[in-house]
């Protein structure tokens, strides 16, 4: 009874392999099978059973060799049999390998297969503000960066060419980001939903900022808050950094309208940052009690551009140039 048990869970075991997988190894007995039965029925053709293997192989191939040929009629018959039965096999071993390419690529196209890398950034939402960020980010890096894109409303990735793997699903569910494997992410950003207002949409945002937070604390996020009233939810949430999109849309309208033309000049200005770096330095100890006006020439000898101030958690862009430098500011500049 043990033993049936044992046989039937060994069956059980190979019905349940992958396809291509049960295909190869029937190929490989059935090769193996011939070889030695076309060795004992023509031992003076096929001195060896090595021999028939090899034999075997290349007919079930079609190639067709020619080095072993079977003379007898009863080899023939099992070469009649070998090439209805075997060939059979070895066609449909490369029609679903063939077929398994296609559903895997169809798979990452379509979202379906996790990501296992680490350190990737993650991106939440596709819009064209995401395209060209994704963009930016590419041409300002010396090496290629993992991205993972996770959107619900998309078909397939957009941007499959450009080493992005797109993740198909709702952020706000864990397996999603489970599956973009959010607990080894470096960076994670969500972008708002522009197919909802304004309140809704930032509504998705804090609760997926929440799931994001929830599976992977110290992971950095960024959020994208449309209304002002949603920023201190976002902050509660968890988000290292709030970018108020309309915020600052209306102050490069409002620029505009004081000084016309002035929203293509900062969009140059800005355009032109890409190559260099905007961004906080910590003070030196030899830097406290200095000027703002002395650091900055001081700075500007080292290439660096000294900006603004901020100083317990208010930046201010050119301040003063008597304005002392205190030991917990941080230095707002722009470095190459």
């Amino acid at each position: 009874m043990d033993r049936i048990k044992e046989q039937t869970s060994l069956i059980f075991r190979f019905v349940h392999w992958p396809l291509i997988a049960r295909i190869l190894v029937i190929i490989f007995v059935i090769n193996i099978t011939f070889g030695f039965l076309i060795h004992f029925i023509e031992p003076a053709e096929f001195p060896t059973i090595f021999d028939g293997i090899w034999w075997a192989i290349v007919t079930t191939a079609t190639l067709g060799y020619g080095d072993y040929v079977p003379v007898t009629v009863t080899g023939r018959s099992l070469a009649i049999i070998l090439i209805l039965f075997g060939t059979g096999f070895v066609t449909t071993y490369f029609v679903s390998l063939a077929a398994s390419a296609i559903a895997t690529q169809n798979d990452y196209l379509e979202g379906k297969v996790d990501y296992r890398g680490s350190e990737h950034i993650i991106v939440i939402g596709w819009n064209e503000r995401v395209r060209e960020t994704l963009r930016q980010i590419n041409s300002m890096s010396n090496k290629p960066l993992s991205i993972v894109l996770i959107d619900s409303t998309l078909e397939k990735n957009p941007l499959h060419d450009q080493n992005v793997h797109f993740i198909k699903g709702n952020p706000c569910y864990d397996q999603t980001l489970l599956s973009a494997n959010v607990k080894s992410a470096g960076f994670v950003v969500i972008s708002a939903d522009q197919s909802k207002d304004e309140v809704q949409a930032d509504m998705n945002s804090v609760l997926t900022l929440l799931a994001v937070k929830g599976l992977n604390p110290d992971v950095y996020t960024i959020a994208e808050i449309l209304t002002s009233s949603q920023v201190i939810n976002a902050q509660r949430a968890g988000a290292d950094e709030v970018i108020q999109t309309n915020m600052f849309t209306s102050y490069v309208m409002t620029n505009s309208m004081m000084s016309n033309g002035m929203s293509n000049t900062l969009l140059t200005m800005l355009d032109q940052l890409k190559g260099s770096k905007l961004k906080y330095l910590e003070v030196e100890k030899d830097m406290i009690g200095t000027t703002f006006e002395k650091l900055s020439n001081q700075m500007l000898q080292k290439k660096i551009l000294l900006i603004g101030i901020k100083r317990r958690g208010d930046t201010m862009v050119n301040p003063p140039l008597y304005t002392l430098i205190q030991a917990d500011d941080c230095l707002l500049v722009i470095k190459d």
